[in-house]
């Protein structure tokens, strides 16, 4: 069956907290950044579980336990327990359990979250390739401190035939001083010594996709993300619905160049979006509309935006255009990002949109 390719984002009449039943949260850029809580994260999510909704988190860093995840998360002033976090290290251990015996041997390359993972699935974590009967090599993220010799000791093992499991390939990781090498970096450098490639268990991949559904006993869960390659991607290789929020990595200008799979079904500005429902983005004239704003696609290679009056208010003046200054007070401009995603999406169809969205971007003071 062919997925149904979205051209705007979606319209919800209940809040998203009751229209789900269990919101699937990334954490870093979601929650917090640089171990600090993000604005309106802490008093939402309390919100939002109070009047049921369960919370669960979920990370392709693969270095810490979920008991250090919850109380780290805990110490920001959201009470979580152990089991409501999800991580990486946890999705590919049960992708090796599936593919060993029982109690094997597996070469570990990375920190103590992959361990007690491991551990879990009744799997013997082993630090040397030359162990005998060694049925795996799991890698995942390590920390700064990760010592260069284990990707060698990952290679001598990978060389000799031995499976290769990575939880996630992220490239980059952000810290509280900037962006540093993730564990994707560091599975490039067993690669290139191997010339092998391994089975991968992280978002946006099917294998924490079903991690998460089985942890979690979700029936209706939305995924709440701030990267396109991974959360909302992982949303759509998983069929669930997703909330992009704009506190994170993406942009949006990246949100508008969106290719199918990295379409959010809903987007907003922070956490607060979980408790609040979804404006109708709806056909008018040759573009789209919402919340008083109107985007259209203009041949001219342009995205123009306006006010739903503007043009009359503009002819009686002899102007054209709608790029002017910020619109009225009482406009949403999140409502005027709503419909330009339409028209960007909708002219970009199955493809990515190359139309020139800086004027209306600046307007709506995104740039």
């Amino acid at each position: 069956m062919t997925r149904q390719i979205r051209t705007s984002p979606a319209a919800c009449d209940q809040s998203l907290h009751q229209a789900y039943d269990t919101a699937l949260l990334d954490l870093d850029g979601v929650v917090y950044a640089g171990g600090r809580a993000i604005g309106h994260a802490v008093e939402s999510l309390a919100a939002a579980r109070a009047d049921g909704m369960h919370l669960a988190y979920v990370t392709n860093n693969a270095l810490r336990t979920p008991e250090a995840v919850a109380e780290h998360l805990g110490a920001l002033g959201i009470p979580t327990e152990a089991a409501e976090v999800i991580t990486s290290a946890q999705a590919v251990a049960r992708l090796i359990a599936e593919q060993v015996e029982p109690g094997s041997k597996v070469l570990v390359i990375g920190g103590e979250g992959l361990r007690v993972a491991l551990r879990e699935r009744g799997l013997v974590p082993v630090e040397s390739a030359d162990e005998e009967g060694l049925a795996a090599v799991v890698q995942g993220y390590g920390g700064p401190d990760l010592a260069w010799g284990r990707f060698a000791e990952a290679s001598y093992a990978i060389n000799r035939g031995v499976p290769w499991y990575a939880s996630n390939t992220d490239l980059t990781i952000p810290g509280a001083r900037g962006i540093a090498p993730g564990n994707g970096a560091a599975v490039e450098v067993v690669r290139i010594a191997t010339g092998a490639e391994p089975q991968v268990a992280g978002k946006p991949l099917p294998p924490m996709h079903r991690e998460t559904v089985l942890r979690t006993g979700a029936k209706r869960p939305l995924v709440v993300g701030d990267r396109l390659d991974t959360d909302i991607e992982g949303a759509f290789n998983g069929e669930v619905d997703s909330l992009l929020v704009l506190t994170g990595v993406t942009d949006a200008e990246q949100l508008l160049r969106a290719e199918p799979r990295h379409r959010p079904t809903y987007v907003d500005r922070d956490l607060r979006g979980l408790l609040a429902g979804q404006p109708e983005v709806v056909p008018a004239a040759e573009g789209f509309s919402c919340g008083g704003w109107t985007a259209v696609a203009l041949n001219s290679g342009v995205l123009e935006l306006s006010e739903d009056d503007e043009q009359d208010e503009q002819g009686e003046a002899g102007e054209t255009g709608g790029q002017g200054p910020a619109g009225r007070a009482g406009l949403d401009p999140l409502d005027g990002l709503r419909a330009l995603c339409a028209a960007a999406w909708t002219a970009a169809a199955e493809g990515v949109c190359t139309l020139d969205a800086a004027k209306a971007l600046a307007r709506l003071g995104f740039q």
